[in-house]
């Protein structure tokens, strides 16, 4: 809805709620928009959130007009999605700390958005060794023939390597940046940079002009680990970048894969120590091929009439109504969005809530990631 989009961005802009303790905030509220509302002791309540917090929300938001920053925002940034909109990458909405505002630019593919299209992280050091690249640049190109997308970071080394090759294949590549999406960097990707918005997409949560830091690259592997079914470590060091974004994935309960390398090369203990730790090894081309071909994928949209099917003779008024509203209204997907059953249903979300967990607690209604619920 539009109205929680600018609640959603609204919310970006307030100081000392990060992605997790925002998660909290929706969770909690029902929706962004009674959130903003909520007063001193209601945001206490909410899990992580002290006196202190409270007040400099409370102060912070007084000088934000969520419509009006909405428009200004929009203008500023021509293509962004928030979990409120059904663009939203549905694999983000699995993750417990999703960016509250996704910022792109380049070629959008509705099937790689909806989980339909299967998506692969590539990742490692910066400084690879040739076995690291050549490694990289058949896995890559193995992966792309066989119709993946493969996702990285366009940084120096394996990420080059992984777009690179990927491309070179005729393949869409998504490259997650540590700075705004109009913001090139490394500057000597450049002319990658411009090749993958051609047949590919860039993606960031830090809005247009935001500057690389230090401080946003180790995050911004939340989203590449976020976005992909597996992550494939290729080369990388005892410390690095790529472990954390391994680190994220298995997290996520995404598969993680590693590429053996020899002991007497620093640059591959890192993936030696993934290995010791439960990491599958990839063992060459067809070997990974067999073994991402079990990864699950998520619920396909379907075109299936709308349920017909009877309410339970002996359910409480307001919950038979709720049930009514997810026979009545599921989208493509066959579910309802939170905020959509809310409004439906006229009621607080507070109530929505507890009736929806009374109904899930009969096996009457499942909920789905991203706060969505449908008929079991």
């Amino acid at each position: 809805m539009q109205e929680e989009r600018a609640f959603w961005v609204a919310w970006s802009k307030i100081n000392g709620v990060g992605p997790i303790l925002l998660r909290r905030l929706h969770k909690h509220f029902g929706t962004l928009s009674a959130a903003w509302e909520a007063s001193l002791s209601a945001l206490v309540e909410v899990d992580g959130v002290g006196v202190q917090s409270a007040e400099s929300v409370i102060v912070q938001r007084r000088a934000i007009q969520p419509e009006a920053l909405l428009e200004v925002h929009e203008q500023e940034n021509p293509g962004f999605w928030t979990p409120a909109d059904a663009d939203y990458p549905a694999l983000l909405l699995e993750i417990t700390d999703l960016p509250p505002v996704l910022y792109y630019r380049g070629i959008v593919n509705p099937s790689e958005l909806d989980g339909s299209h299967p998506m692969v992280a590539m990742v490692g050091t910066r400084s690879p060794s040739e076995y690291g690249r050549r490694w990289t640049r058949r896995i890559s190109e193995t992966l792309t023939q066989s119709g993946f997308t493969i996702v990285s970071g366009l940084a120096d080394g394996i990420d080059t390597e992984a777009h690179r090759s990927c491309l070179a294949a005729g393949g869409r590549t998504i490259a997650v940046l540590g700075c705004g999406v109009d913001i090139i960097y490394p500057w000597s990707n450049r002319g990658l940079y411009q090749q993958i918005l051609k047949n590919g997409l860039v993606l960031s949560e830090h809005p247009a002009g935001t500057q690389p830091d230090r401080t946003f690259f180790p995050r911004r592997n939340r989203i590449i680990a976020g976005l992909s079914r597996a992550t494939l470590v290729m080369e990388a060091p005892a410390k690095s970048g790529g472990l954390i974004t391994a680190h994220y994935a298995n997290e996520y309960g995404r598969d993680v894969y590693a590429l053996p390398g020899s002991l007497d090369n620093p640059k591959s203990l890192g993936c030696i120590k993934l290995i010791n730790k439960g990491a599958m090894v990839i063992e060459g081309e067809q070997e990974l091929l067999d073994a991402l071909g079990t990864l699950p994928s998520l619920q396909q949209k379907t075109n299936k009439p709308p349920i017909q099917a009877s309410l339970p003779l002996d359910l409480a008024p307001e919950l038979a109504h709720l049930l009514q509203i997810l026979t009545d209204l599921p989208d493509e997907s066959g579910s309802v969005q939170f905020d959509r059953l809310v409004q439906a249903a006229n009621q607080p979300a507070s109530v929505v809530s507890s009736s929806l967990l009374q109904l899930e607690l009969t096996g009457l209604v499942t909920q789905l990631p991203g706060m969505r619920y449908q008929r079991s």
